[in-house]
């Protein structure tokens, strides 16, 4: 068959379409009416088109495949190499281990699991740059990841480890010993940062440690991002492919190589207590998002995760989601399936256009600590935070079975195992620290105290 299909049809440009689209709308204002204003000053257009892009696409593939991630937090070292065997036999293929010091015995923690066909992710909650060096000689073909993000720390709790000089020394000991480091830009979305905020905060986090480490140690790094999706579904997907563009980008003006690995959870923000089992359908949409955005990992997030203890069914069902996706509706078998997509690409360079804009007036003001230190960083997160909370309680922000539909038989109160709301904990910090908080808290509270007056 030599004569293809749409030879016989006259292309159509985006003016005309444009065209029929205003004689459609018999006289209502094309702009007032499909229009999407977001808060990422992004204006979304009803349709995109081949005429928009002069130049090629910017090609950000990713060769690597997505694995599948049990996080564990190591509590009982025997207890946590149960449930990773346990998990690996059940379809997980890297493992997350969340350690709280640093007297873990590896060799109980790893007994019975093949490194060289099981990534690792170590979620450091100390600074050990000895401990660091331990784990970076495991022998490994899968590889390993260790989470030790000294200005995330900062960020978070609003210290650092010991202090600046001495957390940077253990810094420059585990760079020396490992050649990687770690950024947690989860924090930001979390909180209630834009996305816009996000890329750039990652970027500008990213940028504070290559420019404190020498030229001879910023060659052949490896750059583990930690990052969180939400279900603004296309807007997550171009977030990561931006992402990993605006690194590539970064590390292009240090002349050096550098590789990117993304590993992704889906956000806490948008999570429910009340008709909680439609966290399920928020953390697909979100994994869904995570694998076309070209995420190396992804961990799912537990339907249940706020507000009940690790838990073997929570565990198992989150995992089948991503079993579900991956051998079942093939999410694995085509690589980078956004490229090419206008509306995913348009969007992937509006926002590494404003990201990198934001970047720039970060560094032309001291950088990213400094603006940690003076409380802008803390204070853009606030405001971005604040309107959309106003948003989800004016109802403009929908989370079905919260703001929307909310089941008031639903009962909650004597099924809280965890303190699902910001927790005040006065303590002497440095600076402000950046708090996360889910849109749901303040309505969810309510609803609780409905409960204890009812019952």
């Amino acid at each position: 068959m030599t004569k293809k299909l749409f030879n016989d049809f006259e292309r159509v440009s985006s003016k005309q379409w444009k065209q029929k689209i205003q004689a459609d709308l018999k006289g209502a204002d094309y702009n007032d009416t499909l229009i999407w204003k977001t808060n990422e000053g992004i204006d979304v257009k009803p349709f995109y088109h081949a005429d928009g892009f002069k130049e090629p696409f910017t090609s950000i593939s990713n060769s690597q495949k997505w694995s599948i991630c049990q996080s564990i937090f190591v509590q009982d070292v025997a207890l946590s190499n149960k449930k990773a065997t346990d998990a690996i036999e059940r379809g997980a293929e890297s493992i997350q281990f969340t350690l709280p010091n640093n007297t873990i015995i590896l060799s109980e923690l790893l007994k019975n699991i093949d490194l060289d066909k099981t990534t690792l992710y170590f979620n450091l909650q100390f600074l050990d740059a000895d401990f660091v060096k331990t784990l970076s000689l495991l022998p490994t073909k899968a590889g390993i990841h260790i989470n030790t993000d000294i200005i995330g720390n900062l960020a978070k709790t609003g210290n650092w480890f010991t202090n600046l000089k001495e957390d940077h020394q253990q810094f420059d000991a585990i760079i020396k010993n490992t050649k990687s480091f770690s950024v947690n830009i989860d924090l930001y979305q979390n909180a209630g940062a834009t996305i816009t905020q996000q890329l750039a905060y990652a970027l500008a986090h990213t940028n504070e440690y290559l420019n404190h480490l020498e030229s001879t140690e910023k060659q052949t790094l490896q750059v583990t991002f930690y990052a969180t999706v939400n279900t603004n579904y296309f807007f997550e997907i171009a977030k990561l492919r931006a992402l990993r563009l605006l690194f590539h980008s970064l590390v292009k003006e240090y002349n050096i190589e550098a590789n990117c690995n993304i590993f992704v959870t889906p956000t806490k923000r948008n999570k429910t207590i009340y008709d909680y089992n439609t966290n399920l359908l928020r953390t697909t949409t979100e994994c869904m998002s995570a694998i076309l955005g070209e995420a190396d990992t992804i961990c799912n997030l537990a339907y249940d995760a706020i507000y009940h203890k690790d838990n073997e069914f929570g565990e198992r069902i989150a995992r089948n989601q991503l079993l579900i996706l991956k051998h079942e509706s093939y999410f694995d078998v085509v690589e980078n399936a956004s490229e090419g997509s206008y509306y995913i690409e348009t969007l992937t360079n509006q926002l590494a256009e404003k990201a990198l804009e934001l970047f720039k007036d970060i560094e032309s003001n001291g950088g990213f600590l400094n603006q940690l230190k003076e409380g802008t960083i803390q204070r853009k997160i606030k405001e971005s935070a604040a309107k959309e909370q106003e948003q989800f309680d004016a109802g403009e922000i929908v989370l079905l079975g919260t703001n929307k539909h909310p089941n008031e038989n639903d009962k909650m109160k004597d099924d809280l195992e965890l303190f699902p709301f910001v927790k005040t904990n006065i303590r002497k910090t440095l600076i402000q620290p950046i708090i996360e908080k889910r849109l749901a808290e303040n309505l969810e509270q309510e609803r609780l105290k409905t409960e204890n007056l009812t019952n």
